[in-house]
């Protein structure tokens, strides 16, 4: 992983409200130069966008096809993303994380000097790959609660390496997000002018598969 310098996902999401009515399909195209440069196309009922991030700043597509600087909220989400793709792919390289392991297959993460939550990973036993992720908020210390998790499915090998094909996302315990992996590219050379270049047509650029 720490020898991947560019990287590339296509996935489709079948996506559920709060109230488990269905709310869509949604297609996004995640690039990313590592370790800073970040590109997302989204397509999705309501949700449709493109984002570039290069480590600082960037900018953004609105549905509305309103063109905006990353500022407050926005530039806070585009941080968490690159943050959490880089620190998913290479954990143990962090500082910052504290590792546990409290049951069998089971490794928890937290981090020093922040004790609002903890990362739980479920191992398969036989081969080792995440069964599934849960974010686990510690505002009651004694009364942990699960407010994200992530159940993976459908191991595959991409040069080697395993990703998984499918993935389903739980907040607080309702299924929101249902995800195939359509297309994934290691090392293709891509060009931060790729990344950082504004659509024409302010339409997301999607993968061709």
């Amino acid at each position: 992983m720490a020898s991947i310098r560019d990287f590339e996902e296509c996935v489709r999401a079948e996506t559920w409200d709060n109230e488990g009515k269905a709310h869509g399909i949604v297609r996004k195209r995640v690039r990313l130069i590592r370790p800073n440069y970040l590109r997302l196309d989204q397509v999705g009922p309501g949700d449709t966008y493109v984002l570039f991030f290069d480590g600082t700043s960037g900018w953004e597509i609105l549905p509305d096809k309103t063109v905006a600087d990353l500022t407050g909220g926005e530039l806070q989400f585009a941080q968490d993303y690159l943050r959490g793709l880089n620190s998913e792919w290479l954990a143990d390289r962090d500082a910052q994380n504290v590792f546990a392991s409290p049951a069998p297959n089971v490794i928890t993460i937290t981090t020093k000097n922040d004790t609002s939550h903890k990362t739980e990973i479920t191992f398969d036993p036989t081969t080792f790959l995440p069964v599934k992720r849960t974010l686990l908020s510690l505002a009651d210390p004694n009364h942990p609660v699960s407010s994200q998790m992530m159940v993976f499915e459908q191991w595959e090998s991409v040069h080697g390496l395993q990703f998984p094909h499918r993935r389903s996302n739980f907040h607080f315990g309702k299924k929101l997000a249902e995800i195939t992996t359509e297309q994934i590219r290691l090392d293709t050379g891509i060009k931060l002018k790729d990344l950082a270049i504004k659509p024409t047509d302010l339409n997301p650029v999607m993968c061709s598969l």
